[in-house]
């Protein structure tokens, strides 16, 4: 009998195959779980496909920038918005307003930054300088209002988050043409008392030091010390408005789909272009289905892991106790961030991701150190007896396939662009050296018979506070880094979800560590801005 064959017949049943001593109720969660998922992408898919019911949205390319105009039903000409996106977003991110502003009879246009989405240019100019970068996405923004102002009725306004907010504000104070400015999550040294015209600024409510500022910016027409949220300051006659609001229960992402952001957004512009409306308008509400969408093929992943191949007999990985555990998290933890500040990180032209590559490959070569370390004083393994390598590559393919295929379709095609442009295969691959090293050593490291069962959450936990140290030595390099920890939370508990169920079924933490490897590899080389030189 060959190796393969024991391993399959050994595991079968303590992999949870049915068996005539399966409970009936253990062998009905898989396919209740499959059909409960099947219907929560089937219900999303059909809500967000009818969250653009009456509109047209026609992609365009506006130069070299791909961009995107939504029409309401009625061929009636309308003032325009433009919709701009922040540091390592994309068009796709801001649809939300577009849909709220073309479903209330407004044309919005949507576009990609350079550097940023689809866009097939790097971003040029320093990103330290305001002549720099800012200059350049300035004057994009700028090609982009003059192309939108052709096709309305030659009224403007412009709406930007994040990033965008500062390039909005720069571009509408030179511009006086543009009726309104509305800023999202807005940080902005350039606004003034009296520029831009009729200034909106939407912040989330779990934005704190964001908040400060809006309350700041609106209070540069009054007295400070007065300024409120919820308060209209000034005329929009005069272009003199003032208004500040914090979107209830959303940070920096998810006030782009709160759509109490949307009613500021659409009530702002109907006030700057006299609108009145008889009815209720339509406020975007995709966010939730975005969610459900998710949850749907996540919750798919359990029943379908059932189906991998067992790879080993003896669950595969090193076996460390709590007490062994905290001396190996620890020294990556403290010490990554301060080699970096000592070795190169700029060799990739993406902004800031060529540093977290880094921290993920000596983070993680230091934690492999600390298991061999374990390994020689008899408290670690390092090696699987017994594995089937065909097993083992097929069940990694399977797993990489699902969790970076049919994941990141979704959320490429409702929430934001996960399509990686050809010239950005190379960065792919190099930021995948850096996140194979880290998730292949943690998931060995926190996998095997007798480990802790708080391992695999601390080490990703640890991984948290390593990155929060690094930004702090170099704040003003790294600073974008806050702004994604909470979606690096979001995929480490998503990740974490596939890694256990493929574990429990293979019983070898190769397959989940390729896995997950390849997905943030994917998601940090497709979503970063990508840099000229």
């Amino acid at each position: 009998m060959s190796m393969e064959r024991r391993v399959v017949e050994v595991t079968a049943p303590a992999m949870g195959r049915s068996s005539p001593h399966t409970p009936m109720r253990k062998r009905l969660v898989n396919p209740v779980l499959a059909v409960l998922a099947a219907l929560a992408i089937a219900v999303s898919l059909w809500k967000l496909h009818a969250t653009t019911d009456g509109i047209d949205i026609h992609p365009v390319t506006i130069g070299h920038t791909p961009a995107a105009v939504y029409r309401p039903a009625s061929p009636a000409r309308a003032p325009v918005i433009v919709i701009a996106h922040g540091f390592a977003g994309s068009q796709q991110l801001m649809q939300p307003f577009a849909v709220t502003f073309a479903r209330a009879g407004y044309i919005a246009v949507t576009f990609d930054f350079d550097g940023h989405g689809r866009n097939p240019l790097p971003l040029t100019g320093s990103i330290t300088e305001v002549t720099g970068a800012t200059g350049t996405l300035a004057r994009q923004t700028a090609e982009i209002v003059a192309y939108a102002r052709r096709l309305g009725d030659g009224r403007v306004a412009i709406l930007g988050h994040s990033m965008a907010s500062d390039i909005v504000v720069r571009v509408a104070e030179q511009d006086p043409a543009i009726a309104a400015t509305i800023a999202v999550s807005m940080f902005s040294p350039a606004v003034t008392a009296t520029a831009p015209r009729n200034l909106l600024v939407i912040v989330g409510d779990w934005e704190g030091m964001l908040k400060s500022e809006a309350l700041r910016a609106v209070g540069l027409s009054i007295a400070p010390a007065q300024a409120a949220p919820g308060h209209t300051y000034g005329n929009f006659a005069e272009g003199t408005a003032r208004r500040a609001t914090f979107s209830p229960n959303s940070e920096h992402v998810s006030v782009l789909y709160r759509q109490a952001s949307m009613q500021e957004a659409l009530a702002w512009l109907d006030a700057t272009f006299a609108v009145i409306r008889t009815a209720p308008p339509y406020l975007d509400a995709r966010g939730p289905w975005i969610v459900l969408l998710i949850a749907g093929l996540v919750l798919l992943g359990r029943p379908l892991s059932r189906l991998l191949p067992v790879v080993v007999a003896r669950p595969a990985g090193a076996g460390v106790r709590g007490r062994d555990l905290v001396p190996v998290l620890t020294m990556p933890v403290i010490g990554t961030p301060l080699l970096l500040r000592l070795l190169p990180t700029h060799f990739l032209p993406v902004l800031v991701a060529d540093y977290l590559s880094v921290h993920f490959a000596v983070y993680g070569l230091l934690t492999a150190v600390g298991t061999l370390w374990l390994h020689r004083r008899g408290r670690g393994r390092l090696t699987a007896p017994g594995t089937s390598l065909p097993r083992l590559a097929v069940a990694t393919g399977l797993v990489t396939l699902y969790t970076a295929g049919a994941l990141f379709w979704a959320i490429n095609s409702s929430f934001t662009n996960f399509l990686p442009p050809v010239d950005r295969i190379p960065l792919l691959v190099a930021m995948l050296i850096g996140t194979t090293a880290f998730f292949l050593s943690t998931e060995w490291l926190t996998r095997g018979e007798g480990s802790a069962r708080f391992g695999y959450a601390a080490a990703k936990v640890a991984l948290i506070v390593s990155l929060s140290i690094a930004v702090a030595l170099d704040f003003e390099r790294l600073f974008f880094l806050l702004i994604i920890v909470p979606l690096i939370i979001v995929f480490f508990i998503i990740y974490g979800l596939f890694s256990d169920w493929a574990y429990r079924r293979t019983r070898h933490p190769f397959v989940a560590g390729i896995a997950t490897a390849v997905a943030f590899a994917w998601a940090i080389g497709v979503t970063f801005p990508l840099l000229a030189g």
